[in-house]
């Protein structure tokens, strides 16, 4: 059986991110993009990291642009984009496709791990996947629910 550690990805810097480093973590892992009307969310992200990464918490920025062409950037844009903006400390990963022939695996994965509301695609910019410390996927959040919705979960499973 696949587990989210069977995955790599590339971060802003291109350098190649082995996911099963990520062993005993809670994921937070969310697409995002820099010009998208949740956009304001990265603040909400960043705090969720800042409160509780010495407890265990990975917040995965995955950056796309497939929804009304909302992060047409580079990765270095969106990486200054992020942290003069919102002060992003957390790990971003370079821009992917979250649907569609060109899916990163990730996506695919996690898509079939828990579905979404009528269909498993990715329907905007910050759906959320909240992964446990044993790498199954637990929830799935829509772009609409704010981080701060989500905290008491992660301390859930933080716990």
């Amino acid at each position: 059986m696949t587990t989210i550690y069977d995955f790599n990805a590339k971060d802003l810097n291109g350098n190649e991110v082995d996911f099963s480093q990520f062993k005993d973590k809670v994921l937070l892992i969310v697409n995002t993009a820099s010009k998208c009307g949740f956009t304001p969310q990265f603040e909400g992200l960043e705090e969720l990291h800042q409160s509780y990464k010495d407890q265990g918490l990975v917040v995965i920025g995955f950056p796309c642009n497939q929804f009304g062409s909302q992060d047409p950037g580079s990765n270095e844009e969106i990486g200054a984009f992020c942290q003069k903006n919102y002060g992003v400390s957390f790990l971003m990963m370079q821009k992917i496709d979250v649907n569609g022939d060109n899916e990163h695996p990730l996506y695919t994965w996690l898509k079939k791990q828990e579905g979404g509301f009528l269909t498993d695609g990715i329907k905007w910019n910050f759906t959320k996947f909240l992964i446990n410390r044993q790498g199954e996927v637990v929830d799935r959040f829509a772009p609409t629910t704010k981080p701060k919705a989500i905290e008491s979960e992660i301390v859930k499973l933080l716990a």
